[in-house]
């Protein structure tokens, strides 16, 4: 049985680090909108010439590029399942989404959402910076590197800090989050398939909570998990 699952919730709220656990613990496939993109505009394919079409004139990736991209995936890569990391981020892409999945005999298994309280994530995102080689997420006061300068799980000195990630710029984005995406909560909720995890809490705690909804989600207890988050 193939697991769909969508990690929702608002900038530095914890999506990347559950993600990257989740594919490495339980082979799932990231389907990240950004590396589809990337990936795409340099694969030579159809697709990706429209892609690059698009983006070359500063446009904006329609809709319709994305979940053309996302059905290639899911036709193409074999997997025990994937995340949908970016997407959907409205309820029109919601609905796109769950029409393509429809028609490939698939299904949205869990939404697994991380609630963030917003003072401490701004704090969180503040200080955070990552490895530029393997992804490695870092906080200047919860998480420092063990040597300065260095990231602890590959070595590489190539640690970055995101331009936006300061206070003013991340305000800015959860007010773009809370306006369109948001609403995406009450839908999936609507749906059975919404399951908080409490995105404040330390990362193992939160992957502890993770894991209990793909448990559940293998055994056919997912609605109880979803009842006890809430």
């Amino acid at each position: 049985m193939t697991i769909n699952i969508i990690l929702l919730g608002p900038p530095g709220a914890g999506k990347g680090t559950q993600a990257r656990t989740l594919v490495e613990e339980r082979g799932l496939v990231q389907l990240s909108t950004g590396d589809m993109l990337r990936e795409a505009r340099s694969s030579g394919t159809e697709m990706g010439r429209v892609v690059a079409d698009v983006m070359d004139r500063g446009q904006l990736v329609t809709d319709e590029i994305v979940i053309g991209l996302i059905r290639e995936k899911l036709d193409t890569v074999d997997a025990p399942g994937f995340i949908f990391d970016g997407f959907p981020r409205t309820l029109p892409q919601a609905d796109a989404l769950e029409e393509l999945l429809s028609g490939m005999g698939r299904r949205i298994d869990a939404v697994i959402e991380m609630q963030v309280d917003d003072e401490a994530l701004v704090d969180r995102i503040s200080g955070r910076f990552t490895c530029g080689s393997c992804g490695e997420v870092y906080h200047d006061r919860t998480k420092p590197t063990a040597k300065e300068g260095s990231c602890d799980v590959c070595g590489s000195t190539d640690l970055r800090r995101r331009a936006d990630d300061n206070a003013e710029s991340l305000k800015t984005r959860l007010m773009e989050y809370y306006k369109k995406t948001s609403p995406l909560v009450g839908y999936y909720y609507a749906k059975k398939t919404l399951a908080p995890v409490d995105g404040m809490a330390s990362m193992e705690e939160v992957g502890t909570q993770v894991a209990a909804i793909m448990d559940g989600l293998g055994s056919g207890t997912a609605g109880k998990v979803r009842s006890a988050g809430g």
